[in-house]
């Protein structure tokens, strides 16, 4: 009998042993301002963060955009730039 070997995502794997911060559960599935609130919650109560907090709040937005990819319907994206925006206004970014 021939076992497969299970493949591994490098994804995954960076997910499970990254030391980076902590979100909470389901943020992203959660209103424009929530998403923005609770990034900025994150990475204010993180000491893990790399370059400014705002940078990191905003990359780890821009990670998950850019990972669903494709399989992210415009809703959810226009959704996900809102909260950009609303990330912008948290720290001050906005004009």
């Amino acid at each position: 009998m021939v076992t497969k070997k299970k493949k591994i995502y490098w994804v995954k794997k960076v997910q499970e042993t990254s030391f980076a911060m902590q979100l909470p559960e389901g943020i992203f599935t959660r209103p424009a301002k929530d998403i923005a609130q609770g990034l900025y919650d994150a990475v204010m109560a993180s000491n893990r963060t790399k370059g400014t907090k705002f940078q990191s709040a905003m990359s780890m937005l821009n990670y998950y955009i850019n990972r669903a990819g494709k399989n992210l319907n415009e809703k959810d994206k226009q959704r996900l730039e809102r909260a950009k925006v609303e990330l912008r206004k948290l720290f001050g970014k906005l004009k």
